[in-house]
């Protein structure tokens, strides 16, 4: 018989004795109104970032996409399968969220190996394959001269942000309700080892510590 992990298990019958009963009426609620979240946060697949605990919202207050690197495709409406653009064009058109945040990451395990240049992990090469979106036809990225490796990475991680941000504009739903007002496009990036956040102040392409009176 397979298990069910425990430590899943575990969790659950914390939260139905902790906090669920705080928020009994939360998901009452939710279940019959629907949900209808301000924000949709686009972040990685990384079991370190988690939306919902950086930022510590409660359900129903997010509406979170996660993939490899947190990148976001061009608009590319054909017949192949497109996951994250579904996602965008619920959260858009359906949900009608005011705000879409790119959230990047320090240590990010796609942005090394598309740096690193990684040998392909399956035939299909499915993450050399994903992270392929991250540079335009023709676009050579490679460390700069007197740029550490280390720094190198960082600013692949924040340019995967700025790309990402970029790529959102392609999208018509996307760029008419930005261009209407109706529609916030952000970056922040945020470091695992001391679980600091910076936002984009994207009229200075600069990450800005999010810490109050930083």
């Amino acid at each position: 018989m397979i298990s069910f992990p425990q430590r899943l298990l575990e969790g659950y019958r914390a939260f139905t004795t902790q906090r669920l009963p705080t928020e009994q009426s939360r998901y009452l609620e939710l279940s019959e109104r629907g949900q209808s979240p301000d924000v949709m946060v686009i972040g990685c697949c990384d079991s370190r970032v988690s939306p919902e605990v950086i930022f510590d919202v409660g359900p129903g207050e997010l509406f979170v996409l996660r993939n490899i690197a947190n990148l976001v495709p061009i608009y590319q409406p054909d017949a192949n399968a497109h996951g994250v653009s579904a996602a965008l064009e619920y959260a858009v058109t359906v949900l009608k969220v005011k705000h879409i945040v790119i959230l990047g990451h320090a240590q990010c395990g796609g942005i090394r190996a598309f740096v690193d240049k990684a040998a392909p992990l399956s035939p299909g090469d499915f993450i050399g394959r994903w992270m392929s979106m991250f540079i335009k036809p023709g676009e050579i990225v490679e460390q700069r001269d007197r740029e550490s490796f280390q720094d190198f990475v960082t600013r692949i991680e924040k340019a995967a942000v700025f790309r990402s941000l970029e790529n959102l504009m392609t999208f018509p739903f996307v760029r008419s309700r930005v261009e209407a007002g109706d529609l916030q496009l952000h970056g922040a990036y945020f470091g695992v080892a001391e679980g600091s956040l910076f936002v984009l102040d994207q009229a200075a392409k600069e990450f800005r510590s999010a810490r109050a009176g930083e």
